[in-house]
């Protein structure tokens, strides 16, 4: 079922950031264990803690101009704010400030392939990282070794630049999406190796609308939806092979382009596109756009808190999503 937002025309609550926060593109998101929302923008690293916007500009060894993205997770000696960029990947202890305990891994102290790093994402059990030479990843203290390169040499990596990834839920299981080359599946098994499980863009007769992948996300379930410039594609379980469907504009997708995709404690999932804001709740599907509070319709990254409150980065702004409700910040 397809429909149209309830929300009245102009029912938007829009808010200044303050404190001279200047920023518009907010790209990247994730949220720490005290529930304080982090974002990456153009202009570096801005917090919110619920009452207050801040912006990081002295965050140990970050350089605001060379970060690709961040996630919030473990790490070997605690919990912390993970940073990748191009110039290796650096975990800031939390509560994060100024004065944290950091530490950067690069390819001459660590075991991470390449000092240019796309992504991080830092489950509880192993921290993954893309970067442009293959996926790294490590384990407590215990760099783990690539065995795919007979599937996937370096210079493939050159062609089909990673883009987008996400663990499943135990987290020893990585999806990683591509630029031409679809998504591959990487998993930690018993000999510590990360190894090339399968090339879903390739194998036998897989219903994917694009094999260029901007977003990925692992439901609760472990239902695996990837999104692309043509629509979304999802697979349950893990047969390569079998249980492929698609989701576009024709059949209750807000747009076409999907950047972002996210999912509450409720099963809710929701879909960041270029325009506006799709929210599927079983079978029904909630379009949201600019008439409706949104501050932008172009969403490019989604973050849900400890509240269930959905945080909408976008290329104007940021709005949250809570109690069927926007609030904006421009």
């Amino acid at each position: 079922m397809i429909l149209t937002s309830p929300f009245i025309k102009g029912q938007t609550n829009a808010q200044p950031f303050g404190d001279g926060i200047t920023a518009k593109r907010f790209s990247a998101s994730t949220v720490d264990d005290n529930n304080v929302v982090w974002f990456l923008t153009e202009t570096g690293i801005i917090s919110y803690n619920g009452t207050k916007w801040v912006h990081h500009k002295n965050i140990p060894n970050v350089n605001s101009d060379e970060i690709n993205s961040l996630d919030f997770g473990s790490s070997e000696n605690g919990r912390g704010l993970w940073v990748a960029g191009s110039n290796g990947v650096t975990v800031i202890s939390s509560p994060v400030g100024d004065d944290s305990a950091a530490k950067t891994y690069l390819s001459d102290n660590s075991g991470i392939v390449s000092n240019n790093v796309y992504d991080v994402a830092a489950s509880k059990e192993i921290r993954w990282f893309s970067t442009e030479k293959g996926i790294s990843a490590f384990q407590g203290t215990k760099w783990l070794e690539n065995d795919y390169d007979y599937l996937y040499p370096d210079d493939i990596f050159e062609y089909f630049p990673f883009s987008t990834m996400a663990t499943g839920n135990s987290g020893d299981t990585l999806y990683v999406g591509t630029l031409g080359g679809g998504v591959l599946r990487f998993y930690k098994d018993d000999v510590d190796a990360i190894s090339g499980a399968s090339e879903y863009a390739i194998w036998g007769p897989i219903n994917m609308p694009s094999d260029n992948i901007f977003s990925v996300h692992i439901s609760a379930d472990g239902t695996q939806w990837l999104g692309t410039e043509k629509g979304i594609a999802k697979h349950t379980g893990y047969d390569t092979l079998e249980n492929w469907s698609v989701f576009n504009t024709d059949n209750g997708l807000a747009g076409n382009m999907v950047n972002a995709i996210n999912s509450d404690s409720n099963g809710k999932l929701y879909f960041g596109t270029d325009n506006g804001l799709s929210v599927l709740d079983g079978t029904e599907w909630t379009t949201f756009r600019v008439n409706d509070g949104l501050v932008s319709n172009n969403v490019l990254s989604i973050s849900i808190d400890k509240n269930n409150t959905v945080w909408l980065g976008t290329d104007s702004g940021v709005s949250c999503f809570k109690d069927g409700k926007f609030t904006s910040f421009k």
